[in-house]
């Protein structure tokens, strides 16, 4: 860790709703100022996507049929750990990306799918935000975790997860019940293995229960929409932080407390209940950093 260059990382799996998170950091960022070093968990993917399909075929053939994105084999966690280690002691390391789509591709004359270059990082960044599957991750040859000051955790409820992943990968990438299937069942392994561990390890968790009924998530037909559920917040060490939570059960219309590190709010108003978690310890950081 690291009061000069901090580290913060969001990590949730696929669908999870970290994008949700990544927004309300963007706007923290722009209101207090602060110029961070944004790092994806993409482009710490060991292969790219035709590199994937292989490999997945080759693990298949051996018997394997876990391999996933999920887990160590597909990924270059030591790669990672270094650059979170790097970047706390001089605020500088090298990054690359992961080109998702033509549109992100053709800038750079590359296909989808590939990644660019490592590159030096520009200099004067006052922080690093991870947002991707593992700023949490700790196995027997990388500890992650250890040099992340903020560790945020976004995970749904296991069934609405699989709803919001089957319903996206069908609508946007055309995929077949099926084969949206045999993705969850081979990826179970690494996210028991590698993802659900990180959750004990974050300062505060975002976890959205739905009030719907979603016991069969195969079969759904739509995703629960956010009024339709509830966001629980639990916060691993209220004092390190100095959550205030009469100010923020008061700020929360319809809020409650279930537990004494635990809020929960209307699922509607999650965005906004990051945004006034999480400025207060941005902006400590920023005063300790000097």
């Amino acid at each position: 860790m690291s009061k000069k260059h901090p580290i913060v990382a969001v990590t949730g799996s696929s669908g999870a709703g970290t994008t949700t998170v990544k927004v309300a950091f963007e706007h923290i960022f722009r209101r207090e100022g602060i110029n961070p070093l944004v790092i994806e968990g993409d482009s710490f993917h060991r292969y790219d996507r035709v590199a994937m399909k292989e490999a997945m075929k080759q693990a298949e053939a051996t018997g394997n049929t876990n391999f996933s994105h999920f887990g160590e084999e597909a990924n270059i966690f030591e790669e990672l750990e270094n650059t979170f280690k790097t970047y706390g002691k001089s605020g500088a390391c090298k990054r690359r990306y992961y080109l998702h789509s033509d549109e992100e591709a053709a800038p750079y004359g590359q296909k989808p799918g590939e990644f660019t270059d490592w590159e030096d990082i520009p200099a004067g960044t006052d922080l690093l935000f991870y947002e991707g599957l593992h700023g949490g991750v700790v196995t027997e040859n990388a500890n992650v975790a250890q040099f992340v000051d903020l560790l945020i955790g976004v995970v749904p409820l296991v069934n609405l997860e699989w709803i919001q992943k089957i319903h996206r990968d069908a609508a946007q990438r055309g995929y077949s019940a099926e084969a949206i299937v045999d993705t969850i069942l081979r990826r179970m392994h690494d996210y028991v293995h590698y993802i659900t561990p990180q959750f004990s390890r974050t300062d505060i968790n975002f976890q959205r229960v739905p009030t719907v009924d979603t016991s069969n998530p195969f079969i759904a037909r739509d995703i629960p929409t956010p009024d339709e559920s509830f966001v629980v917040i639990r916060f691993r060490d209220p004092k390190k932080h100095d959550v205030d939570f009469p100010y923020l059960l008061s700020m929360l219309e319809d809020s409650f407390m279930s537990r004494r590190n635990t809020l929960v709010v209307p699922g509607g108003k999650m965005g906004f209940a990051m945004e006034i978690i999480l400025t207060p310890i941005i902006e400590q950081m920023m005063a300790k950093r000097g």
